[in-house]
């Protein structure tokens, strides 16, 4: 079986390009692996070849941006949002297959042990795995879903999993407790980038993010069945955890980060006891620096757009692009634009984007010509196309999750901002003052042209 659903391909792809830096000497798990991530937060993917303690290296800071993402899905930097937009309508049903290298090595006794699982942050009292992709069944129709949480390791069977209320899974736990068993859970480690940003999607109970996956890959994910749990899981990925979730067994968790980088203390979650592991012979564990670390914002922040993409579209079809940015660390703030918005549009956008997701905190509409990705055009829009006593939209006392950081009892004021030009606010019109499109255009070609690839991040 090959390794193409893997992270292998994406790692030598980013070697060949520079992008990937190998760490040679040995790393501790506790704490110094993380401090490696967080060191190099925006720049290359790293691999550790030496973790203290165990045999396996591990890969990390993968999908850190746009452009890293884009390359992973083997698309441009501006389909993204599309593309996964594309995916949600046309599933793919994954394939069954006979046998895969996820399986060449079965672990049965402390599987937990055999990993590399780092201790992240000072006040967080365990190791944590942070890149697992978890599925379950829905024990009531049998659906399949596909998700991450984060698992505090206990011993070398058991672990915390800390699941928000509201989640599927968290769904599917209390369904499994409230007759009497645990769920079947298989926890994979080291799938295709398709796999992970698939599972980071806010879809409908029923519909499988793992068919998600297939239409984002381009073909079905090869899944082969698990040695000791009902479940089919990805043939081609690093590792698989297989285990249960049992929603009537609390453990506590004390302190953890969360996506905006302060701490959280959420109390008891769920205990996970794991039966098995099983891995590639070359496994690679892969470690997502959780917290505020642009790793964790993108893999929220791009599927999130592409669902809100998908409920705003529903009410304000004119919508071209929603972006949800690294200052609301890929969960609270948004922004959407409109093409020729009509009036009202704005606002019904703010609307349906609070309905969509209940994180969402913070809406900007702005204008066509407005990228939404860019931090300053979108507030040079704030400044200059608003009229903050007409197109500041406050919400007070509204639903959100328990990880806003500002929530007070699930509640949480909520702003939509209306950046959108107005006919009549300026005399003098919108229009900005610019070059002549063509001799623009040929300034950025001789640019092109002559600058090395290193230095044309400086063009606009």
């Amino acid at each position: 079986m090959s390794d193409q659903q893997s992270i292998h391909p994406f790692l030598d792809a980013l070697e060949k390009d520079g992008a990937l830096l190998r760490v040679p000497k040995p790393v501790d798990r506790e704490f110094e692996l993380s401090a490696f991530l967080s060191a190099a937060d925006a720049g290359p993917a790293l691999l550790f070849e030496k973790v203290n303690g165990s045999a396996l290296r591990v890969a990390g800071n993968l999908l850190n941006s746009r452009a890293r993402i884009a390359q992973a899905l083997g698309i441009g930097v501006a389909d993204i949002v599309p593309r996964i937009h594309e995916a949600i309508r046309a599933p793919v049903k994954p394939a069954k297959v006979a046998s895969g290298r996820v399986q060449d090595v079965v672990v049965t006794d402390n599987p937990l042990a055999v990993l590399p699982v780092p201790r992240f942050f000072e006040r967080e009292e365990r190791h944590y795995i942070t890149a697992g992709v978890i599925l379950a069944r829905d024990p009531q129709t049998g659906k399949g879903n596909a998700s991450f949480a984060r698992f505090a390791i206990h011993d070398g069977k058991t672990a915390m999993v800390g699941i928000a209320p509201n989640h599927h899974l968290a769904l599917f736990s209390r369904r499994a407790a409230e007759a009497g068993k645990a769920l079947e859970i298989a926890v994979v480690i080291g799938a295709h980038p398709a796999i992970q940003l698939a599972a980071c999607l806010y879809l409908g109970v029923g519909d499988d993010e793992l068919e998600c996956a297939g239409s984002l890959l381009g073909a079905p994910v090869n899944v082969v069945k698990a040695r000791t749990v009902d479940l089919m899981v990805p043939a081609d990925a690093e590792i698989v955890l297989e285990g249960t979730i049992d929603a009537r067994q609390p453990l506590e968790e004390g302190f953890v980060s969360e996506y905006h980088g302060m701490y959280e203390s959420y109390g008891p979650g769920f205990r996970a006891t794991f039966s098995a592991l099983t891995h590639a012979k070359d496994a690679i564990y892969q470690a997502i620096e959780p917290g505020y670390h642009r790793e964790h914002i993108y893999l929220g922040a791009l599927p999130i757009a592409a669902s809100l993409r998908s409920a705003i579209a529903a009410v304000v079809p004119n919508v071209r692009d929603v972006a949800v940015t690294e200052a609301g660390a890929g969960r609270t703030d948004i922004v959407v634009q409109l093409e020729a918005p009509r009036p009202g549009q704005a606002r019904r956008a703010v609307f349906a984007a609070f309905a969509a997701v209940s994180l969402v905190k913070r809406v900007t509409v702005v204008d066509a010509d407005i990228d939404p990705w860019d931090a300053v055009a979108v507030e040079w829009a704030r400044v200059h196309r608003m009229k903050l006593e007409r197109d500041l939209l406050l919400v007070p006392h509204s639903g959100t999750d328990r990880s806003e950081a500002m929530e007070d009892g699930g509640l949480v004021t909520k702003a939509g901002f209306d950046a959108t030009a107005k006919a009549g606010d300026r005399v003098e019109g919108i229009d900005r003052a610019l070059p002549p499109a063509a001799q623009r255009a040929a300034a950025q070609r001789w640019f092109t042209e002559s600058l090395p690839p290193s230095r044309r991040q400086w063009l606009k």
